[in-house]
Formats: C-alpha cells, sequence, structure tokens
C-alpha cells in the first residue's frame, strides 16, 4: 500500500495518542474530517491499521520482571510446530513468540512478577511441550527504549 505524507502523520499520531478525536488529527493532518475520516478508514481496512489499544504499566500492575526465552528443538515437523505454537500462544505470560533464524528456533517474551512466578511459568513450559532440546532464558534488567511506534 502506498502511503502518502498525510498518511503517514495520521499514523504517527495515532500511535503516540489513539484515542485523539477526529478534529484533532484533521487540524494536525490540515484536512477536513470528513476526508481524514476516509483516509482512517482505508487504512484500517487495508490492515496498516490492525487495533487501537491502551498500553499497560507493568511495573503497576506488578509484573514487571521480563524474560526473554531461547527454544531450540531437533522436531521441525508441522504437526510438532502446530502443537507447539498452539500451546505456546495459550500461557497469558508470554507476550511476544517467534520463530527465528540462527542460533535457536524460537524466542519468548514472558512478562511475570518475580522469579519465582518465572519458574512458575518455565515448569508449566517444559512440561506441556516434548521435543525441547535447549531452553535458556536470559531476564532484562532496566527497560532502557520500549516503544510499540513503527517509523513512519
Amino acid at each position: 500500500m502506498s502511503l502518502d505524507s498525510i498518511d503517514r502523520r495520521i499514523l504517527t499520531l495515532l500511535q503516540e495518542d489513539a484515542t485523539l478525536s477526529l478534529a484533532v488529527i484533521s487540524e494536525q493532518v490540515n484536512l477536513s474530517q470528513s476526508p481524514c475520516w476516509k483516509r482512517i478508514k482505508r487504512l484500517e481496512e487495508a490492515g496498516v491499521i490492525r487495533s487501537k489499544v491502551a498500553l499497560l504499566d507493568a511495573e503497576k500492575l506488578g509484573v514487571a520482571f521480563t524474560a526473554y526465552v531461547q527454544i531450540t528443538t531437533s522436531d521441525h515437523s508441522e504437526e510438532w510446530y502446530l502443537n507447539f505454537c498452539r500451546t505456546v500462544s495459550e500461557f497469558k505470560e508470554v507476550m511476544e513468540f517467534y520463530r527465528m533464524a540462527g542460533e535457536y528456533d524460537y524466542l519468548l517474551k514472558v512478562q511475570v512478577s518475580d522469579m519465582k512466578d518465572f519458574d512458575r511459568f518455565y515448569k508449566r513450559l517444559v512440561n506441556s511441550v516434548c521435543g525441547l532440546n535447549n531452553v535458556t532464558s536470559t531476564f532484562a534488567m532496566e527497560a532502557i527504549k520500549y516503544t510499540t511506534a513503527i517509523s513512519v
């Protein structure tokens, strides 16, 4: 999809604050409300805007312990992969889940309250899935940069 400078500005504004009114967005991009609304709808229909969400503060909610779990397996069958994806996706602690190229096969970002909570998660994970060769975890000590905004 081709985006012009107005589309890009709309996307930037919505990434900064998805609660902005149409009037404010229209004013910021120098369009009247109707054409601005049509652009936003077009971006939504094209899937460029996937959803509008509230970003929560993990520390204030008591789940600021972030772990990255690297997993390797020797089973790369379709059946194993589908089962693994389904199982891991059901863990509410898993915030992000990627199939990787390189040293390990999968990477999970896990958000929990503390090391004990992570240990409970880890035990449930390794007992839920057969065929894991190696499960290695690293822990974030400090969030230096965190953003959900994509550069447009």
